[in-house]
């Protein structure tokens, strides 16, 4: 077993472990925010008054929870390409062929998938906001943003923060799929190393190892951030 192939340099495979680490991170700090909204906003719709926004949410969720990641990845990157290519023949006969970005399209499918996930637990969240606090500040006078601003979003994501974890955890591992549509990141610069220099168990590991750090990371971060939301929260035993 040769450790030096783990060397970032010209003859070793690290700075491409690296580099695919900086594209995975990438990924899933530019799905997290687009996640976040489109779950809190479903999450909304499933506790609107109105029958259709509530069977929009729920088909949402439904349908983002129930496929595989990995088919909904390539719906988007092959389907949907496919789509626009066929829609533009038809609309043109001289045509530039649309080829998707690996990177934007994986963004796009991790975050459809995240976000019918943090829907449920933001819709969790919102259900178990004390209705009292709610009602006492329509009385004094505020308006529907500020009640949302000032007494729901801030219990909001202390109550969601928890299960948001667990998502994000679950959203860096998830990441690895892109990997099958040629996007560049650490499990493709893996498999690429792993058949170049014949030594997959050398190179898998240090890919689990970057993986690791990453979750451990998270984990602490998470941690923080947990006991910084509970500062003054009494809890009854």
């Amino acid at each position: 077993m040769d450790i030096s192939i783990l060397a970032p340099s010209a003859t070793g495979w690290g700075d491409e472990l690296l580099s695919g680490l900086w594209i995975t991170v990438s990924l899933a700090l530019t799905t997290l925010p687009f996640g976040l909204v489109l779950g809190l906003c479903f999450a909304s719709l499933a506790l609107s008054p109105s029958r259709m926004a509530r069977g929009l949410a729920a088909a949402y969720v439904t349908v983002f929870r129930g496929l595989p990641e990995l088919l909904t990845l390539f719906i988007l990157y092959n389907g949907l390409g496919m789509f626009l290519n066929t829609v533009l023949s038809a609309l043109a006969h001289d045509h530039v062929a649309v080829d998707l970005s690996p990177f934007l399209t994986g963004a796009v499918a991790l975050a459809l998938v995240f976000g019918a996930y943090a829907a449920e637990v933001f819709r969790g969240a919102f259900m178990a906001l004390p209705p009292g606090q709610v009602e006492a500040a329509f009385a004094i006078g505020m308006s529907d943003w500020q009640v949302f601003h000032r007494i729901k979003f801030p219990q909001l994501m202390r109550l969601a923060l928890p299960g948001l974890g667990n998502l994000w955890i679950n959203l860096i591992k998830d990441t690895a799929l892109v990997s099958v549509i040629a996007l560049n990141d650490v499990m493709r610069q893996g498999f690429v190393a792993s058949n170049v220099s014949k030594q997959p168990f050398l190179i898998y590991g240090a890919v689990c190892v970057l993986y690791w750090g990453l979750c451990i990371l998270s984990e602490t971060v998470l941690g923080w951030l947990e006991h910084r939301s509970n500062r003054g929260v009494r809890f009854v035993k």
